[in-house]
């Protein structure tokens, strides 16, 4: 009997420290979910900020710059017209092709070759 009772408390010590590990656990557990809550909280930057306001400034704005182009298109430089060659007057000479004649004599000599 006196061993017994030497188990069962040992074995309820262990049960305690057993306990007390998984009570240190969950603590340690809520101390990161409130860290990880606390990081993820949006820290006053984007909080006051409209996004139809941003909109509208950035439409004013590209607005502005368009009329800025279509006011100084007639102020560039004009370019010089290009000057180009002019037509030739005479007549080019009219040589027969001899490329046809060179294919012509190839595919003779191909179909000489077949036969």
């Amino acid at each position: 009997p006196a061993l017994a009772s030497q188990t069962v408390c040992l074995i309820l010590r262990d049960i305690d420290k057993v306990d007390e590990l998984m009570t240190d656990i969950t603590e340690q557990q809520e101390v990161a979910q409130q860290i990880s809550d606390a990081i993820s909280r949006p820290m006053g930057f984007g909080d006051d900020v409209d996004e139809d306001e941003l909109l509208e400034e950035l439409e004013l704005l590209e607005q502005e710059e368009l009329a800025q182009e279509l006011l100084s298109v007639g102020d560039k430089e004009e370019e010089p017209p290009v000057k180009l060659p002019s037509v030739p007057s005479t007549h080019l000479p009219a040589e027969p092709a001899p490329k046809a004649d060179e294919d012509e004599e190839a595919l003779k000599q191909l179909a000489e070759w077949v036969s």
